[in-house]
């Protein structure tokens, strides 16, 4: 391994441990030229997974892309990095153990709207709106009638009682 600093070949692994995530080690390495030390992952290289687009297009699977997308419908709510890294590597894990190397988009898209659902309902909504192409406020609506639990009457302090009724 060439080392950042100097760009000497000659380095050695200093410690070996899993990575984050699975199918990833670690490994710190120290440069038997200059003694400095950097650290290095090493990933199993996968088939791609090729995801079909609504138009047919077809383009490998991009973590973070999906990353990207989920960052922003969890903007200032109380979701750490971590519940999002957990959901794209869960979706990622899911995506490479089907036996079919071309996945729809939408199925990529439905699995990040039920992970979002059951952490956090206002992210869910944010990516749902985006992801389904809400044209209008009665679409946001329709969305939010699904969340509301059947046997929640509405309170008199609530502004929109209408909301409950279908």
């Amino acid at each position: 391994m060439k080392c950042p600093y100097c760009g000497v070949l000659n380095t050695r692994v200093v410690d070996s441990r899993p990575g984050k995530i699975e199918l990833e080690v670690r490994r710190r390495r120290e440069c038997q030229s200059c003694a400095k030390r950097f650290t290095t992952y090493e990933r199993v290289e996968m088939t791609p997974v090729m995801i079909v687009k609504k138009d047919n297009r077809r383009e490998e699977f991009n973590r973070e892309k999906v990353l990207s997308g989920i960052k922003k419908a969890c903007e200032k709510r109380a979701i750490s990095i971590h519940q999002i890294l957990d959901i794209v590597d869960g979706i990622e894990r899911d995506l490479r153990e089907q036996t079919d190397s071309e996945i729809p988009s939408n199925v990529v898209g439905e699995k990040v709207i039920e992970a979002l659902k059951s952490i956090d309902d206002v992210a869910y909504v944010r990516f749902a709106s985006v992801y389904r192409e809400f044209k209008d406020v009665d679409d946001f609506i329709q969305e939010l009638k699904r969340l509301i639990p059947k046997d929640c009457p509405p309170s008199d302090s609530d502004p929109r009682p209408d909301l409950y009724n279908e």
